[in-house]
């Protein structure tokens, strides 16, 4: 990767990423895009609609981009609430950043998600390669991604690449549309009320990943040798897998006051059960060497820190 553009650069993983790729190759080769204005100066930007394929494309020549990193996307409880928009603007904008990639002979990432999984597939452990029949509309648009990322590949030979992301926790961009949300939420609760009440079911587990972790996954996968990538689209990730309870616990660790109470959302409850209690990244450990630094409480650690100093200085 020489010079990249990123799509979705305002969301939840662009934000943080656009920062960590112009640390690691410069400013000034990082073109970041959204479709709405940025007050970061620190290298170029640019709007765009993602389902403006002729500006995509000229954005990306007239910058001399190599990589087209497409994170732009309406994420899962929100694609639910609308889902029409969610198929014309996941999937509308993937196919634009692919042909975007097939025409400029980019390299190619776009994340999918353990969303791709359905209550088909086996609950743990779930295999790199299994039943993947999800019963939501972010489900289907991120199956029929992977599916068209490979199809590029194999028809094209475009050099995509992609994972499935758990969920992710961050204390940079606020919860942003995700089931798994809740788990950036409660950080925020601990520290400005002492309590927090949870929209998903005591006994639910969900993968997550803490944000540095999963930035450090994209850009080893973009930087692995292509000989070695069987899968490429997309690897299972993951760091750990927890409950509500069990967050709860790790935040007493630091605040012993803290108070969990609970109020299930029917509609993000039946996303949450619909999903993997843990996933197997063993396919992405053995391609690609793939690896964390984060473990709850580590991540509980590092969270409340930082969010300390945010929530002081906002």
């Amino acid at each position: 990767m020489k010079r990249i553009m990123i799509t979705g650069a305002l969301g939840q993983i662009g934000s943080e990423l656009t920062g960590k790729l112009r640390e690691i190759y410069g400013a000034e080769n990082v073109l970041a895009t959204d479709i709405r204005p940025s007050d970061d100066t620190s290298g170029p930007f640019e709007i765009l609609d993602v389902t403006d394929a002729q500006k995509m494309h000229d954005l990306a020549k007239d910058f001399g981009a190599d990589t087209m990193m497409h994170m732009a996307a309406l994420l899962s409880a929100t694609a639910e609430e609308k889902p029409l928009l969610a198929w014309n603007l996941n999937m509308g904008g993937l196919v634009n950043a692919l042909e975007a990639s097939r025409e400029l002979g980019m390299q190619f990432f776009t994340p999918s998600s353990i969303g791709a999984f359905g209550p088909s597939t086996p609950k743990t452990d779930t295999p790199q390669d299994t039943l993947q029949r999800p019963t939501t509309m972010y489900g289907v648009n991120k199956v029929a991604g992977e599916l068209l990322c490979d199809y590029y590949y194999q028809k094209f030979g475009v050099d995509t690449r992609g994972v499935r992301f758990p969920g992710l926790v961050s204390y940079v961009a606020q919860p942003g549309g995700g089931t798994t949300d809740y788990a950036v939420d409660i950080y925020y609760k601990a520290l400005e009320q002492g309590s927090y009440t949870s929209y998903i079911d005591k006994g639910t587990y969900m993968d997550m990943m803490y944000m540095p972790d999963a930035l450090q996954a994209i850009i080893d996968l973009m930087e692995a040798d292509p000989a070695k990538l069987v899968h490429r689209n997309a690897f299972n990730v993951t760091a750990m897998s927890f409950e509500p309870e069990e967050i709860a616990a790790s935040i007493r660790r630091h605040i012993p006051d803290f108070q969990m109470n609970y109020d299930v959302d029917p509609a993000r409850q039946a996303i949450a059960d619909s999903w993997p209690d843990s996933i197997d990244a063993s396919a992405a450990k053995q391609e690609w060497g793939f690896k964390t630094a984060y473990d709850l409480d580590a991540m509980t650690a590092d969270m409340l820190e930082k969010l300390k100093v945010k929530l002081q200085n906002a």
